[in-house]
């Protein structure tokens, strides 16, 4: 549960941005395993990313970044795993051995072909070297083929949630997904019943509601619902 400032018992600090689809990840599972957290916004828009102070936390210059007292951890996979080894309430993975490399498998899926894909600095790499019209195509398409494959991936497992009755690790990167792709890039979800279904139990959920983006400290007021 994110707070503003900092409270006594409050150990952990994210880095985050309201938009971010992998900090949205993070939030997600803190809230589940009722973890609190200090919220630290980076704004990047305005690059505070590439200050000098974020990249002694993280080389790279991306958000999240987990700080929990003298341990720095970034890249939301990384973690989300370093949470569920030190916070273990709440398990992100189910205990069967076939359902767990599903949840790994469909994580994959959105962390590695379609969110990277669609990240700022793809679409402004497009806009001025192709064609600014052709982000959205891009983007679309990308997306789709990624849903195509977690459609089929997942139509044998899933129950309530992507891979059963209980949410796990596939769930917070698939709610993240299903969040930006319907509100930044208007894609049709007509074509992924399965996917649909998961994104309407995501936001009756009280952890996924409270991670949404318009509901972060750093939302833009015109934004906030």
């Amino acid at each position: 549960m994110a707070s503003g400032g900092v409270e006594e018992a409050t150990k952990l600090k994210l880095y985050s941005y309201w938009r971010s689809s992998c900090a949205h990840r993070v939030r997600i599972a803190m809230n589940l395993k009722g973890l609190h957290y200090e919220y630290k916004a980076v704004n990047l828009l305005k690059g505070e990313q590439f200050s000098t102070e974020f990249l002694k936390l993280n080389p790279i210059g991306y958000v999240p970044v987990l700080v929990d007292e003298d341990i720095v951890v970034s890249d939301s996979f990384a973690i989300l795993m370093y949470l569920e080894e030190k916070y273990p309430q709440q398990p992100l993975l189910p205990r069967d051995l076939q359902r767990r490399a599903i949840n790994y498998q469909a994580a994959n899926i959105v962390s590695s072909s379609i969110q990277p894909l669609q990240n700022q600095n793809v679409l402004k790499y497009i806009a001025e070297k192709v064609n600014p019209d052709e982000n959205l195509v891009w983007v679309r398409y990308h997306i789709g083929k990624g849903f195509e494959a977690l459609e089929k991936l997942l139509k044998d497992y899933a129950g309530k949630y992507a891979t059963g009755d209980e949410v796990y690790l596939a769930d917070l990167f698939l709610a993240p997904q299903l969040c930006a792709s319907i509100k930044s890039f208007s894609l049709d979800m007509t074509p992924y019943p399965l996917l649909s279904r998961l994104n309407e139990a995501y936001n009756e959920h009280p952890a996924f509601q409270a991670a949404m983006p318009e509901k972060q400290p750093d939302t833009p007021v015109e934004v906030r619902g």
